[in-house]
């Protein structure tokens, strides 16, 4: 019997099993899915918030803040980039002016810093593209931006390295209370803890009831979005707000750290959690209220579009501790935005709550530091030409768009918890994430795959069960 099991290997799942490998115990991840960050983790706006949007008093409001100020920390332990770019809020006309004040009061509150009201020709200033029916602007520059692939993989590459074991294509079926723990049984046969962490997204009600009489309500909120080409990523500098509503933050304009520039997202309450799909109404609504924020907004660099699933619990807060009726089952749940802006900080809480249960000890010996992919684009000519000497795979382009070498991609695959499909080669690399959206890589990455895997290429999947790219031809002899 383990002492924790952790259901969900998304930002959050992962920050609690980094968390929790500090401690002397026996940790294992579930996911269904073949890789880290397949489900709510991997698609969403990479903000991480300064914290004036949550109400005061509840658990989004004190980690978000608290996230937001852990971020630069964690980020240089984990080696991925992240950049405190500062966020605004528009107002646009007199009616919404007294909604900035509110927004203000509430992020002290919660105590953010440094928030501000910007009126006049200082909005020109900090943000030159925004509208001109902008009439002011609150002001966070505590605000920031990360990529919520890299963060989640390198979370989970640290849990592994300090000893957490990660079960992939591991589908949760059923969970029964035991004497001593709990039974979870899966796909891929049946697992034993003393605690259970329940992480799972837009899953997570489900996964609560059926242990607990206290039922659990997730509404998975789609929210569609649109990338821009690198050669618009500088058309703004900040991301830029609209004033919220009762389904979410509005759609924003933001820069990413990889240097595109994305818009959206859109919120929509739907009944299937797995519908991923864009549609041309939503990315229509994208494009139409990004240009209330700007008229400028260059539409027509867009490069790919994409949908993600929040998982919006009915009471409006992070559901986070042990089930009433359920000792040693911790929920994670309802982590809606801003999630990935308090992953950190949700990861010590929790983690802290499950040693205290089980009375455990920290290690002597955890390393907090990993060491990222080093990208050949990124070094100056005297540091390329002497690693191309030493492996010609990192002088191979593979991804013309993004600048990615064979070498980073077999970086990528061999890495602890490292790729197995097209996806989690994408992530790890951005191979494939540029203008042509792997229409050239994707050959060649597959190749790759294959022959560092030793598997068929038949068996290469873009991210999951049934997403080959390749007919198996004796199948369809």
């Amino acid at each position: 019997m383990m002492d924790v099991i952790i259901i969900g290997a998304g930002v959050i799942g992962s920050s609690i099993a980094r968390e929790l490998s500090r401690y002397q115990l026996d940790i294992c991840v579930l996911d269904k899915e073949p890789d880290v960050c397949c489900g709510t983790s991997k698609a969403n706006s990479g903000i991480v918030h300064a914290g004036h949007d949550a109400k005061p008093g509840t658990l989004k409001a004190r980690l978000n803040v608290l996230g937001n100020q852990m971020m630069e920390e964690t980020a240089r332990e984990l080696d991925i980039p992240f950049k405190r770019n500062g966020s605004i809020v528009l107002c646009f006309s007199e009616s919404e002016a007294g909604r900035l004040e509110v927004l203000k009061k509430q992020g002290e509150q919660n105590g953010v810093k440094g928030l501000r009201v910007v009126t006049g020709s200082e909005m020109k200033e900090i943000e030159p593209n925004i509208s001109d029916k902008v009439l002011a602007f609150l002001y966070a520059p505590t605000g920031g931006i990360v990529c919520p692939f890299e963060l989640t993989a390198a979370m989970a590459e640290n849990a592994f390295a300090n000893g957490a074991a990660f079960y992939f294509n591991t589908q949760v079926k059923e969970i029964k209370k035991m004497g001593n723990g709990y039974r979870v049984a899966t796909d891929n046969g049946d697992f034993e803890a003393k605690l259970v962490i329940n992480a799972a997204g837009v899953n997570a009600d489900l996964f609560n009831n059926m242990v607990s009489s206290k039922k659990l309500t997730i509404v998975p909120r789609k929210g569609e979005y649109c990338l821009l080409d690198k050669k618009a990523g500088d058309f703004v500098n900040t991301t830029v707000f609209q004033l919220p509503t009762n389904l979410g933050k509005g759609v924003l304009i933001t820069p990413t750290v990889h240097g595109n520039l994305m818009i959206g997202p859109t919120a929509e309450n739907i009944i299937d959690r797995e519908d991923t799909a864009t549609t041309a109404e939503g990315i229509a609504q994208v494009i139409d209220k990004a240009l209330k924020s700007s008229e400028k907004v260059p539409v027509r660099q867009v490069i790919t579009s994409f949908a993600g699933l929040r998982a919006h619990e009915r009471e409006r807060d992070f559901v986070i501790g042990e089930a009433e009726d359920a000792p040693g089952f911790i929920n994670v749940a309802g982590i809606d935005s801003p999630g990935l802006t308090s992953a950190p900080a949700i990861g010590v809480m929790v983690s802290e709550m499950a040693a205290k249960i089980l009375k455990a000890e920290k290690k002597t010996d955890f390393q907090a530091e990993r060491k990222g992919i080093r990208f050949i684009r990124d070094m100056d000519i005297e540091e390329a030409y002497a690693k191309i000497a030493a492996n010609p795979a990192y002088g191979r382009v593979v991804c013309r768009c993004e600048t990615i070498t064979e070498g980073e991609i077999l970086d990528a695959i061999h890495r602890p918890l490292g790729a197995q499909t097209l996806d989690g080669v994408k992530r790890r690399t951005r191979a494939g994430m540029g203008r042509c959206q792997a229409g050239f890589c994707s050959p060649r990455v597959m190749e790759i795959l294959a022959r560092e895997l030793d598997i068929p290429q038949e068996n290469i999947v873009k991210s999951g069960q049934g997403s080959n790219l390749i007919a198996d031809s004796k199948r369809e002899g």
